[in-house]
């Protein structure tokens, strides 16, 4: 029998359009200014549907923080919903031209499209199709859009924080994993930089004076990569290197960069204080260590089990599977996730290829994933 409600339906060529009006405004994550006009064109439609935004000014170089308020937030009181998302791409300017919005079967293809800015604006069209139904959350419902997320939060991380300690759960618009999977787990993330002193010789004449920075950073190097145990899910990884000024000088200086990705807050602690107390071979070698922790764990609580159980039902009840997944990857989650604050990732759009240049989302997603969103901002409470 056909449908002759006129209940507003979820319209995934609607969403798509959307996405795609965000998509065509290239925001790579240092130009703070590429940044802020997406947060004005997002800010836009938020106040069209009778949103209250906020904006908190970048800093060093980065874009604006924009919160926007459900209409209905004065009359609900209570910690309430954080949805949560990032405006920043890896992609550099003159991608958009290169590499035009397409569609090709179920895969729609765009810088961005998938990581993660079908997922803002699945966050904003939940909003809206509430509020065509003439319908609210029962809880408050806080946007939170960070503007360089991609590398690393570092102006957005407390305004993340902040904001997520007056929200019962988060709900983070990532992109879903592995045919739609959502994430209750990441790695934690930290990173260091590793510069060697030794002392320079000429190479020829007097190799016997020199004490080689390279040397000893190539030691430390094998001495860290081979803290790596996919048995305990800790990952170390040196992926710049450099050193040394000429061919013919035994080098004097010599510096390392370090990722390390670490499972939970123990396996962090232990593998961090290595690294931050490497001791060098040569005693007449000198180590400098700097940095550490940059995102904390996503453990799996049972409070996040049972967010992802509600959520799983939800989509049951819509005709998806809703299965969840760990990963190695962070996101602004980790921060909202290691406070104890409930947080489901992964709640964005289906696709593939994040961070390349075959990036695309599954048009067949938008509207299950629009609609499980829905459900959840009209059920948790």
């Amino acid at each position: 029998m056909a449908d002759t409600s006129n209940e507003p339906k979820v319209d995934a060529e609607e969403i798509l359009t959307g996405i795609v009006r965000w998509v065509e405004i290239e925001t790579p994550s240092h130009d703070g200014a590429a940044v802020n006009r997406l947060a004005d064109a997002i800010e836009r439609e938020f106040i069209e549907v009778g949103a209250k935004t906020e904006r908190i000014p970048g800093r060093d170089g980065f874009g604006d923080v924009l919160i926007a308020q459900a209409p209905w937030n004065g009359e609900a009181d209570g910690p309430g919903i954080m949805v949560l998302g990032h405006m920043d791409t890896v992609h550099p300017h003159g991608t958009i031209r290169r590499l035009t919005v397409r569609r090709e079967g179920d895969k729609v293809f765009g810088p961005g499209i998938y990581d993660m800015k079908g997922g803002d604006y699945l966050g904003f069209y939940g909003l809206r199709h509430l509020l065509r139904q003439g319908k609210r959350a029962k809880l408050p419902v806080t946007f939170l859009f960070v503007p360089e997320e991609e590398v690393g939060s570092p102006t957005s991380r407390a305004i993340i924080e902040r904001e997520g300690l007056k929200a019962k759960y988060v709900l983070c618009m990532e992109p879903g994993r592995d045919g739609g999977k959502v994430v209750t787990g990441r790695k934690g993330c930290a990173r260091f930089v590793v510069k060697v002193h030794g002392e320079p010789a000429h190479s020829g004449a007097r190799h016997e004076d020199g004490r080689s920075a390279i040397r000893e950073a190539a030691r430390q190097i094998l001495d860290i990569e081979a803290m790596t145990d996919y048995a305990t899910g800790v990952t170390t990884s040196v992926g710049l290197w450099g050193g040394g000024t000429g061919a013919n000088v035994v080098p004097e200086f010599s510096t390392f960069e370090v990722d390390v990705r670490l499972p939970d807050a123990a396996s962090a602690e232990a593998v961090c204080a290595r690294i931050a107390n490497l001791k060098s071979h040569d005693p007449d070698v000198t180590i400098e260590v700097t940095g550490g922790m940059n995102r904390p764990a996503y453990e799996k609580t049972p409070a996040i089990a049972a967010l992802h159980e509600h959520a799983r039902r939800l989509a049951a009840e819509i005709g998806i599977p809703l299965d969840d997944t760990f990963t190695g990857g962070f996101s602004d989650g980790n921060f909202t996730a290691a406070l104890g604050i409930p947080t489901l990732d992964g709640l964005g759009v289906d696709g593939a290829g994040a961070h390349t240049e075959e990036e695309h989302l599954y048009y067949s997603s938008l509207e299950p994933r629009a609609k499980l969103l829905i459900r959840l901002l009209e059920t948790l409470e």
